[in-house]
């Protein structure tokens, strides 16, 4: 057993696995920025911040059901065309990188919000892979309504317009 164990970060590395992906670090801050933002809105708050934690949902031992910004349950989400995209980074106590990235829109429609998570083609992928790989990279799903709550008031007074 043992054994096992001490060649697993050889195994990682002969897969091209960094071996890190087991060791997790604390969510320490959320920046929103991107889309009709004035400026970026950084969350810092220690108790907001911790509800919204990068190991948490698919790819992770916990696997709940709402974790990150996403509903997980409710699977993959077709968002609507046009909406402004903004780019949601996770900077956590991690290092090389230590920042976690995923797209998200409000449709104004319905005032509900949609998360990407970037693909292999999409900046950010290696980064994010490199902290936590989930197996749903690449697909756009429901935001979560805790996440809602917080971010769509943020986001409405933070409009360079305020519609």
């Amino acid at each position: 057993m043992r054994e096992t164990f001490a060649s697993l970060p050889l195994a990682l590395a002969l897969l091209g696995l960094p071996p890190q992906l087991s060791a997790a670090g604390d969510t320490i801050r959320i920046t929103i920025k991107g889309g009709d933002l004035a400026a970026p809105i950084e969350i810092a708050d220690r108790e907001v911040v911790a509800a919204f934690s990068v190991w948490s949902g698919p790819g992770t031992s916990t696997n709940e059901a709402q974790g990150l910004i996403v509903d997980w349950s409710r699977g993959v989400a077709e968002p609507p065309k046009g909406p402004r995209v903004y780019e949601v980074s996770f900077h956590t106590t991690r290092r090389d990188p230590g920042t976690y990235v995923v797209s998200y829109l409000i449709d104004p429609s319905t005032n509900k919000g949609y998360v990407y998570l970037p693909g292999k083609q999409d900046a950010g992928y290696r980064d994010n892979v490199w902290l936590i790989y989930r197996g749903v990279e690449g697909r756009w799903f429901h935001a979560w309504s805790a996440w809602e709550k917080v971010a769509h008031p943020l986001i409405a007074k933070g409009r360079k317009t305020h519609q």
